[in-house]
């Protein structure tokens, strides 16, 4: 059996990573989008000479906050900074707009299984786009009003998470939401549930169950919460949240803990645990249906901010940066943004089942 490989990619973006993602029919194909307003695509050598390399730049003219495949490992769409959902041909480099928010667009969600593309924005809408083939260039996009400010965004094969402010979480139903696209229905899409945060505190970000189970959240406050889309008591009892990424503080400072946000989270596509990363430099797997930390891997030299696992769950990409609970005032990833790649062992992501 082959062991764990870790290595750091040549040329990372320049600075803070808001987002990676690997294509979904290419476990080597990986996508990093930047603050400093470039989304960059890399090819993990298939070798085994751990290394990746840089294939393309695609510049936009504000930073980017999200970025997703779309149907194949050439298509891509993108969140800006600068109010704009963009659909970029990674062959090409030829960049469309579809279309255009009030406000900042925080994240991008694609759904092979219903060919949709999901965008969310601070103007408290999301977007549906038909990105399907047979889908006209200039339709407008189906538009859901938010109550709050989104602030994360998962799909799974059959739901749609969006999680905002004031601990509140709705989800979608991604068959009725197809319904609606194709038969132009003007009347409002509702969700299919309404949740309050099992979190107290701001959600920095959700990732859905591969099996369509349910979906984990975490918050700025060093906690994760796992839940389960079934609407039945027992289904709901089984949910639970625990506190991770936390440190104890010297006893100078007083003791306690020193608590670090949960930036990103993603699901293993083959084991269904899931990694967490944190403001405290850690990535941490777990064990969702057992409720136990599998392991903990060295300390990275800035905070986790973007975790993606390929689609085969053999790499996991970890994108590296100064975080802002640094407190510093002239916040600057240059220079100190790393995108690592870790090739996973066969079973180190494998859940050992409840003790």
């Amino acid at each position: 059996m082959a062991p764990a490989t870790q290595f750091e990619v040549a040329q990372p973006p320049n600075d803070a990573i808001s987002a990676l993602v690997f294509a979904p029919d290419s476990s080597h194909r990986l996508l990093a989008s930047s603050w400093d307003k470039n989304v960059y695509l890399y090819e993990v050598a298939a070798d085994g000479s751990e290394e990746a390399t840089l294939i393309k730049t695609y510049e936009h003219r504000a930073p980017v906050l999200d970025v997703c495949f779309g149907a194949n490992k050439d298509e891509a769409f993108t969140a800006g900074l600068d109010h704009l959902v963009k659909r970029i041909d990674l062959t090409t480099g030829e960049q469309t707009i579809l279309s255009k928010h009030n406000e900042p667009v925080r994240c991008v969600v694609y759904s092979p299984e219903h060919s949709i593309l999901i965008s969310a924005s601070w103007d408290n809408t999301l977007h549906i786009h038909n990105t399907a083939a047979s889908a006209t260039p200039d339709t407008a996009p189906l538009t859901i009003q938010l109550p709050g400010k989104p602030h994360a965004l998962a799909a799974s094969p059959s739901k749609v998470v969006v999680a905002m402010t004031a601990r509140l979480v709705h989800i979608y139903d991604l068959p009725t939401i197809a319904a609606a696209l194709a038969s132009s229905s003007t009347s409002p899409i509702s969700p299919w549930q309404q949740r309050e945060s099992s979190l107290k505190f701001l959600t920095r970000a959700v990732s859905c169950m591969p099996n369509d189970a349910g979906y984990a959240t975490s918050s700025i406050e060093g906690r994760v919460a796992v839940e389960w889309f079934e609407d039945t008591a027992e289904s709901q009892a089984r949910k639970y949240a625990f506190k991770c990424h936390r440190q104890v503080a010297p006893d100078e400072d007083g003791g306690g803990d020193i608590v670090y946000p949960v930036n990103a989270l993603a699901f293993h596509p083959v084991f269904g645990t899931f990694a967490s990363g944190g403001g405290d430099g850690t990535v941490a797997l777990w064990d969702a249906e057992a409720k136990r930390r599998m392991r903990q891997y060295q300390k990275f030299p800035d905070s986790v901010a973007a975790l993606a696992f390929s689609n085969d769950g053999k790499f996991l990409a970890i994108g590296v940066c100064p975080g802002f609970e640094t407190g510093m005032e002239d916040y600057t990833g240059e220079g100190r943004t790393k995108v690592f790649i870790r090739e996973l062992s066969e079973t180190e992501a494998k859940g050992k089942g409840s003790k």
